[in-house]
């Protein structure tokens, strides 16, 4: 199974091709507030690589959020899109779970406890504010996904963990744009930061079969899907003068 994958949840913008669960070709940017001029060049590479590849994309899979509204909406469009023009299904991947793949990726390379850790995902949703939710080490995930204004690590551990209250003895590896700002008020031992974690479009590959798996091969409906934002969007009044 060929996907085209698409990042742009963040200030990250990036898509990849990847087949069976492995990426082939990723085209990203770190920079931020790119993806609408970068993300239809890169489409038009992969697919052009896809050609020379003599491979048939069979899904488009979105990081779905949350995220950044902007960012949620460029990459929503664009692969509403992609998916009526190649006549193929969208598969929505929550983008916590995908800086848990990125996360695992990089712990693999390390010695870390496996014994009761946990994974924290976090996006960063302005002030002291993050997006966040606890997964164990196979991507599961162990509480539903919050908006949490973080002033110690005692804010999170209200999370449900499959119906039981998180130890203040597990193991939890944050990581995140949302991650650094906490780094200052966590201070217990066992909770450890994971500097320069992002979520990649490839990442989405090793999650792309089991979701498939996990809903029989149902995927969404494209006109009617929405990100998930998580929380209301509220439009600000603006500053410049003559326009409200």
């Amino acid at each position: 199974m060929t996907v085209l994958c698409i990042e742009t949840s963040t200030s990250v913008c990036s898509a990849a091709i990847c087949t069976d669960g492995k990426p082939l070709k990723q085209c990203i940017c770190l920079e931020g507030s790119n993806h609408a001029r970068l993300l239809p060049l890169y489409i038009e590479e992969l697919l052009q690589y896809a050609k020379v590849q003599h491979l048939a994309i069979d899904a488009v899979a979105l990081s779905e959020g949350p995220g950044s509204y902007t960012g949620l909406r460029i990459g929503t469009s664009t692969a509403k899109g992609l998916c009526y023009g190649l006549n193929v299904p969208l598969i929505p991947v929550p983008t916590l779970q995908v800086l848990c793949a990125a996360a695992l990726e990089k712990l693999a390379d390390s010695q870390w406890p496996t014994a009761n850790s946990l994974l924290c995902p976090m996006i960063d949703a302005r002030r002291m504010e993050v997006y966040t939710a606890f997964y164990d080490t196979d991507l599961h995930p162990l509480s539903e996904v919050k908006a949490v204004v973080v002033e110690s690590e005692d804010s999170l551990l209200s999370f449900s963990a499959n119906g039981q209250q998180l130890t203040a003895n597990s193991q939890v590896w944050y990581f995140g744009d949302g991650a650094k700002k906490c780094e200052a008020v966590f201070t217990k031992p066992n909770w450890h930061y994971m500097p320069d974690i992002v979520p990649e479009s490839r990442h989405l590959a090793t999650i792309v079969g089991p979701i498939l798996d996990n809903t029989n091969g149902q995927t969404v409906s494209i006109a009617y899907y929405e990100p998930y934002y998580l929380k209301e969007f509220i439009a600000a009044q603006s500053h410049v003068k003559g326009l409200k």
